[in-house]
């Protein structure tokens, strides 16, 4: 399997905006051509290989909301070598509950942990420091995964994926719109030895799959989730769970409403630093 890196520039938008703005001018970006986005504290930011967007573009989007609240941006040309370079200086191990040690392959092992996940993330989202993987990830080592048949919805780095088969999992299924994330998912799943993952390019809409899951992960934004909660609920096995993360703690109650529309009802919810995340079941029939 060839998971050479391709040697391209990367453009990188820094958006600063309300958190009332965030989820529309991802929507609208993302009709631009942006396909991965991740939420700050300010705002959100995006990649693009360069040369792919036009900067007219994306001005044409953030001028129709100017008027509506303080929106600025900012545009910067970033090299692979430089990202990963970064990483390697100011990036720390993160541990989960005392049970589970996410690092690069740079630093140490840490044998009193039941759970070690090596990651590079090479320009992917997941790496266990954001609050919503964390989040993800502690749920995972408190759900049954043994011979379980797993679906990792926009994995990025593929860490819970690779969380799911360190917890057991037979079988995970993994996608991801950016192919960037699709090179880098298979290099650290290999990295991990877990043969049990397969990793595609697409949304759920592109997969027909005759059999369901017992457990489906999705750490999107928000107005993903709610565009796929239908897709989510049908794939999934009576007696699975739903576990999703990527919105703030004030968007539990409209995500819990579109769960409820088909079907799902809330088992457990979890928060930190503002970012939330609900475990879903099929409702009892």
């Amino acid at each position: 399997m060839k998971t050479d890196s391709p040697e391209v520039n990367y453009t990188r938008l820094e958006v600063t905006c309300p958190e009332t703005h965030t989820d529309i001018l991802i929507a609208e970006l993302a009709e631009v051509g942006f396909a991965v986005f991740m939420e700050t504290y300010s705002g959100f930011e995006t990649d693009a290989e360069e040369g792919t967007i036009e900067e007219a573009s994306i001005e044409a989007v953030i001028d129709k909301y100017r008027h509506t609240a303080p929106i600025t941006f900012r545009i910067t040309s970033l090299q692979k070598e430089n990202w990963n370079e970064l990483w390697e200086k100011n990036v720390t191990p993160v541990y989960v509950e005392k049970l589970c040690l996410i690092r690069a392959s740079f630093h140490e092992p840490h044998p009193d942990y039941p759970y070690e996940i090596v990651i590079t993330p090479k320009m992917s989202f997941g790496t266990g420091h954001h609050p919503t993987t964390y989040l993800m990830v502690k749920a995972q080592m408190k759900m049954d995964h043994a011979g379980k048949r797993v679906m990792d919805a926009g994995c990025g780095t593929a860490i819970l994926s690779i969380m799911a088969a360190k917890l057991g999992a037979r079988e995970v299924e993994a996608f991801d719109v950016d192919e960037w994330s699709i090179i880098n998912g298979r290099e650290n799943a290999t990295l991990n030895n877990c043969n049990q993952i397969r990793i595609r390019q697409g949304t759920i809409a592109d997969f027909d799959w005759p059999e369901s899951f017992d457990i489906i992960l999705a750490n999107i934004n928000r107005n993903i989730l709610l565009s796929e909660m239908a897709k989510y609920a049908k794939n999934l096995s009576q007696s699975g769970s739903l576990v999703l993360s990527g919105f703030y703690v004030n968007d539990i109650h409209e995500l819990l409403a579109a769960a409820n529309r088909h079907g799902l009802v809330s088992v457990s919810q979890d928060e930190r630093e503002g970012w939330a995340c609900v475990i879903l079941s099929p409702r009892a029939k």
